[in-house]
């Protein structure tokens, strides 16, 4: 048996064709493309939906694919009737006007109940909702299912409109963690009735057929792209972990962490895993961040330059992009003017050094697996290593973790072993000067208080 995943990310949208054996057979890549409309920034959802289907077309062709799952980025949601959106899929990445926020943000419940903090844009997608309902009533009024986003795209592929928990979950100010239940936000909007009824990731809902003679491909439940990354990895009962997550966003998610001691104001959060439990998380958007430091850097990162970036104090200080652990901080670099490469040395000292802190932060003294496509090279893990010496690392076999997630989800769902490969310990870089370097960091970008808050310590 084998399984398409289509892995819809805000930046990037990926196609693998998963073995039973855990490995990716064969991939496919596009660019998701976001235009302007009735006053909106928008998903081209017609071309991405083109894409789509011709990517699952090539796996069955090639490969005798069976069956489609998905895993989808966080903060999007889709208004659909019987058969079509109601409105196009709006982009997180935009602010309401301040005279809609305003009235907005007095109806978004308390973070001890949805243990969503109040974030901008439309990191909340709960609020994004408020917003589309204020400015274009008929767009719910005419809609019969208000869906997730990778529960769209597994409706739209053929299966059923269901909801899904653990994209429910993801700080969307509609899901109260410990009732696991709705929110009171849902409740007094009146959009419990359009709620479609839950499903677990994973679960066969539908089928797809590329022509009428083609036999029928299973059409899987999606599921939130993090915490499929999650899945992955505690289904190989590695005993207690703490995520990280790497795309767009970096995720850090440790279940082990206690929900009292979250900060709504360092982008704290709780997400909720595919079988409705709580999990603590910190997230900082540090794909887009390592992107707008390094001038879109593509290349290897040597070690040399990240050796001449530490002893020349070259630092970039946060924040490159919303949203994060330190959201009313404006990002800037520090230090002599870098050339191309040093300043990719330096956004990827910073991304580490984020996620350093975020460790901190969530209470994290388990074992940490790195995964995604940050860590090409493994450079990333090797320095979180080095900055943490206390803590036992490993990284994922691949840099997809939250697609080997999806596919596992989808095998097991029809009875199906899947044998994903076990992550690889990982090995400390040897960079000298690093503790100093963080320090100073630290120094020059928080209060005292959190700067000596560290758990390990660099050597």
């Amino acid at each position: 048996m084998k399984v398409a995943v289509l892995d819809f990310g805000k930046t990037n949208s990926k196609l693998f064709v998963f073995g039973q054996d855990g490995r990716i057979i064969d991939e496919r890549r596009t660019q998701p493309k976001w235009m302007r409309q009735g006053g909106f920034s928008v998903l081209d959802e017609a071309a991405l939906h083109h894409w789509a289907l011709s990517a699952v077309a090539d796996a069955v062709d090639g490969h005798g694919m069976e069956g489609v799952m998905v895993s989808g980025h966080g903060c999007t949601f889709a208004l659909v009737d019987e058969a079509a959106l109601t409105h196009p899929i709006l982009d997180y990445e935009q602010e309401p006007p301040a005279e809609i926020a305003a009235r907005i943000d007095r109806r978004i419940p308390d973070f001890s109940e949805t243990f969503s903090p109040r974030l901008p844009l439309g990191f909340n997608y709960g609020r994004h909702m408020l917003w589309l309902q204020e400015v274009d009533p008929d767009a719910f009024a005419t809609s019969k299912s208000i869906l997730g986003y990778p529960q769209y795209w597994s409706w739209r592929l053929g299966g059923r409109a269901v909801s899904e928990v653990s994209y429910l979950g993801c700080h969307s100010h509609l899901w109260a963690p410990r009732s696991q239940d709705f929110s009171s936000l849902v409740n007094a909007q009146g959009w419990r009735d359009r709620m479609p009824g839950f499903e677990r990731a994973g679960t066969v809902i539908g089928e797809h057929r590329l022509d009428a003679a083609a036999r029928p491909i299973a059409i899987h439940n999606g599921v939130h792209d993090s915490n499929a990354a999650l899945y992955a990895y505690r289904r190989q009962e590695l005993g207690p972990v703490t995520v990280v997550s790497t795309g767009t966003w970096v995720v850090v998610l440790n279940p082990d962490c206690p929900l009292d001691t979250l900060d709504r104001d360092r982008d704290m959060l709780v997400n909720v895993d595919v079988d409705g439990g709580p999990v603590p998380t910190i997230r900082f958007m540090g794909g887009r961040e390592f992107a707008t430091i390094s001038g879109g850097w593509q290349g290897e990162i040597a070690g040399p330059v990240v050796q001449r970036v530490i002893d020349a104090g070259i630092m970039a200080l946060p924040s490159f992009a919303p949203g994060g652990p330190m959201p009313s901080q404006s990002g800037r670099l520090v230090g002599r003017t870098p050339d191309a490469e040093e300043r990719a040395a330096a956004a990827l000292l910073y991304v580490a050094l984020m996620v350093d802190l975020s460790l901190d932060l969530i209470h994290s003294n388990n074992t940490v697996i790195v995964d995604g496509g940050l860590n090409t090279g493994g450079v990333l893990a090797g320095l979180l290593a080095q900055l943490r010496p206390g803590q036992a690392f490993l990284q994922g076999a691949t840099l997809e973790g939250s697609a080997t997630g999806a596919a596992a989800l989808a095998f097991e769902s029809v009875g199906r072993e899947f044998a994903a490969e076990v992550p690889e310990p990982v090995h400390a870089s040897r960079f000298t000067g690093l503790a100093g370097y963080r320090s100073n960091w630290r120094d020059a970008t928080m209060d005292r208080s959190v700067a000596g808050a560290a758990v390990g310590g660099a050597r």
